[in-house]
């Protein structure tokens, strides 16, 4: 590493090697060089082996993964031009298909192909991520299922729901974006040989105004990279509003993480849930006792880049001018590969945390048992009606020592006294014992919560994973805190 200049973090601290791969310089301009070989090949299928022979194609795909970069970074510093300079560096290597490099086509003949190539290996990463987080979070919701915990609305104590269940939730958006990614991938289309404006017109000229031929030119290309569908239409480039939509659907996972990890970090500070933490790891540098939720922090600073990249490609698509302007160039070389990278390193993080969060039952039970009383009384009080008492009366009671409980509560940080008052009230038909039988099991406030989670997870969580099951891994790997 050179410790002189600027460093990525993104590849040095974050993303996987497998992505970072996609994005490199050699596995960029050896699939520019697949694309050449696959148009090369299809034109010469189509007839023009008058021009194209069996052992120009056999020289090209010979060199196609050794890109000889010395060569092409001097001639692009003279001609300033990059797709032009590896022509120039293939043909250095391919003596006799020289003349037959980029036949008939236009610099974005490769540039589009093969961003849209490098996508589609991306988005299977990304799609693997996304399956063994919903592994995760399905093994998670299902341990912890029937754990009793408060239920916040507002951030203020509400109803109870349970551990498994409030998991569920963010389990339903990862499926939610799981979907997305699967209606994207029908969307990635090969560009294929349209063409400088799109209009294939030099193309038509190579096979002397066959038509079929052009179109099937088309197809072959497109087949022989390995795509089963191709833009109908194009300018120089496919259209931008197809980035624009990867780019929301990868910001729609950062929104899943960001939601995901706040709320991580607020059970932290409640000390009932945390994320897992590492033997050695140092929580402060100061503070030696704490454990702080890092790799939450974390996600929510990379999902908070990755949900801002997508204006990026708004401006992109809808400032291109008619077939293209080169605008979209400089900024496109930069978005595309941080797209992907920082949506592989959120779901990376999203992966580890959740291979191995922990839950504290007995923090949770004492957070329940000081709001409880409270979301009790309503039991409490049909339970005195039924044994004869008004409710209008046993209500003013209620309401008279909730609020003496609370001040107590708030003021003076005791404990929730509310049943020990209720039980010494002689307006009250039970004792102090009776009423903690009465609101003692937890579960009993939790509704369908159980429920629910067993349904959900039986009904709509399974089937996919079933259908994704050769995606799961067994592999979990260790994040650097």
């Amino acid at each position: 590493m050179n410790h002189n200049i600027y460093q990525e973090p993104l590849v040095s601290r974050y993303t996987s090697k497998e992505m970072q791969f996609i994005f490199s310089e050699q596995n960029k301009f050896a699939t520019w060089r697949q694309c050449w070989i696959a148009l090369a090949e299809a034109q010469y299928e189509l007839g023009l082996s008058d021009i194209i022979t069996p052992d120009m194609l056999s020289e090209m795909k010979a060199a196609a993964q050794d890109i000889n970069f010395e060569v092409a970074a001097a001639r692009e510093k003279e001609i300033r031009h990059d797709v032009m300079a590896h022509v120039f560096a293939f043909g250095q290597q391919c003596p006799k298909a020289e003349p037959i490099i980029h036949l008939g086509a236009t610099s974005q003949f490769v540039g589009c192909n093969t961003d849209l190539l490098n996508q589609k290996k991306a988005l299977a990463l990304i799609k693997k991520s996304l399956v063994n987080l919903i592994a995760n979070l399905r093994n998670f919701a299902l341990q912890y299922k029937d754990q009793a915990t408060l239920g916040y609305t507002h951030y203020q104590p509400a109803q109870p729901t349970t551990v498994g269940k409030r998991n569920t939730i963010y389990l339903q958006d990862v499926l939610m974006d799981l979907n997305y990614i699967e209606h994207l991938e029908t969307q990635i289309k090969a560009r294929g040989a349209k063409g400088t404006v799109g209009t294939q017109a030099t193309f038509l000229e190579l096979f002397k105004g066959d038509h079929d031929k052009v179109r099937k030119l088309d197809e072959l290309v497109a087949a022989k990279l390995g795509f089963s569908d191709i833009f109908a239409v194009t300018g120089q480039t496919y259209t931008r509003k197809l980035d624009m939509k990867t780019a929301e659907t990868m910001a729609g996972i950062g929104a899943t993480a960001h939601k995901f990890a706040v709320d991580l970090r607020l059970l932290s500070n409640l000390k009932v849930q945390e994320e897992p933490f590492a033997k050695n790891q140092v929580g402060s540098s100061a503070m030696a006792y704490k454990r702080n939720p890092m790799r939450a922090e974390r996600m929510t600073g990379l999902a908070r880049k990755l949900m801002g990249l997508w204006a990026d490609f708004a401006a992109t698509y809808s400032n291109q001018w008619f077939e293209r302007t080169l605008d979209d160039s400089a900024i496109r070389r930069m978005d595309i590969p941080q797209t992907f990278l920082l949506a592989d390193a959120v779901l990376k993080l999203f992966v580890n945390i959740t291979d191995g969060m922990v839950v504290f039952p007995k923090q949770i039970e004492r957070h329940l048992m000081q709001e409880l009383p409270f979301m009790a009384t309503e039991k409490i009080l049909m339970a005195c009606v039924e044994q004869g008492e008004s409710r209008q009366h046993v209500h003013e009671i209620i309401k008279l020592h909730s609020l003496a409980a609370g001040r107590l509560v708030k003021e003076e940080g005791a404990d929730n006294d509310l049943l020990s008052r209720l039980g010494a009230d002689t307006g009250i038909p039970f004792t102090e014992a009776e009423l903690l039988d009465m609101v003692g099991e937890t579960g009993q406030f939790t509704g369908r919560a159980q429920q629910q989670t067993e349904e959900f997870i039986a009904e709509v969580v399974d089937p996919v994973l079933e259908r994704y099951h050769q995606l799961l891994s067994a592999v979990h790997e260790d994040i650097s805190v």
